[in-house]
């Protein structure tokens, strides 16, 4: 799948695994989607989109590509949604014990699922930052509990879910949100102090999950769901930094990315926010620096008591 060797086109010296402090693992899969579909082609478009991209961020002033990027082989189990997510389970662990910041680009949102177990099992006390149009709360859609539909399912279960951008859900999915860490979209453009409010609920370490369909269709068309009523590309920006200024955010995923091809703005903008997000992470850090992602390996979460793992799979 890879267009390039390298994460846009950078030079090999700044893609080693030894040496780079950031892990990006594709993971093209489109299994469970239930109307636009081409989201498994969302990663492609992505690292393509990404060579056309100009590396130097003038708003930080900073070039996060010499932190060092390796780009991972993509997660390309699809034989079921479960296997899918134990794959994503065990890759995103695998890097994390590798003390890498570790990010993910799908793919559909169930692909968040394995991510998300696999940050709640090396960090302690992990808030989800959920930025996304739907709530993806059902315990289980369509026969499974692996559907897109139930993203963040079991992180409103396990973990400290906070939702932000939220626009569209079914009435059951009530029963599995905490209205008091739900930020409905109708309700934050009325509220200036609606970021405040999001960063006083999170924890220390947080973890973002990115679903394209929370920026406003107007910005991004290209993806499986699209809902009027999104954010704006500054606001999310503006937002995105403080979170990352006042948080140690200690990995993200980006997803539903479905790419369209006679119109390419949505690939970039993709690219684009996936490399804020990398800027604003490492603003303060020298290339020199040597990263420590917080990982404690004695620490052992108890928070998914039905998905067994070998500790030494790596």
């Amino acid at each position: 799948m890879k267009t390039s060797n390298t994460y846009a086109g950078i030079p090999a010296e700044f893609a080693q695994l030894e040496k780079a402090k950031i892990v990006l693992i594709p993971v093209p899969y489109d299994g469970t989607s239930t109307w636009g579909k081409g989201a498994d082609k969302g990663p492609a478009a992505f690292l393509k989109a990404s060579e056309n991209m100009e590396l130097y961020d003038i708003e930080t002033g900073t070039e996060a590509y010499k932190q060092g990027i390796f780009l991972t082989e993509e997660v390309g189990e699809d034989s079921s949604p479960e296997a899918m997510v134990d794959a994503v389970h065990s890759t995103t662990k695998h890097f994390i014990k590798k003390n890498k910041f570790v990010t993910l680009f799908g793919g559909e949102h169930s692909i968040s699922i394995g991510s998300i177990r696999a940050f709640n099992e090396c960090f302690d006390n992990l808030s989800v930052l959920h930025i996304d149009a739907h709530a993806d709360l059902r315990k289980s859609y369509n026969g499974s509990a692996f559907n897109h539909a139930c993203a963040v399912h079991e992180a409103s279960q396990k973990t400290n879910l906070i939702q932000v951008g939220i626009r569209s859900m079914d009435s059951s999915e009530k029963t599995y949100m905490d209205e008091d860490k739900t930020f409905f979209a109708h309700d934050m453009v009325n509220d200036a102090y609606w970021t405040d409010k999001v960063i006083d609920l999170l924890t220390d370490n947080v973890f973002i999950t990115f679903d394209l369909d929370a920026l406003d269709p107007s910005l991004v068309p290209a993806t499986g769901t699209p809902e009027p009523g999104g954010l704006l590309w500054y606001e999310t920006l503006d937002f995105l930094k403080q979170v990352f200024t006042e948080k140690n955010v200690v990995g993200f995923d980006i997803v539903e990315l479905c790419p369209n091809n006679e119109d390419k703005s949505s690939d970039f903008l993709a690219a684009k926010l996936y490399y804020k997000m990398l800027s604003y992470k490492f603003t303060e850090e020298d290339s020199e620096d040597e990263y420590d992602n917080t990982y404690d390996a004695s620490y052992k979460s108890n928070s998914v008591n039905h998905m067994k793992f070998d500790e030494d799979e790596d």
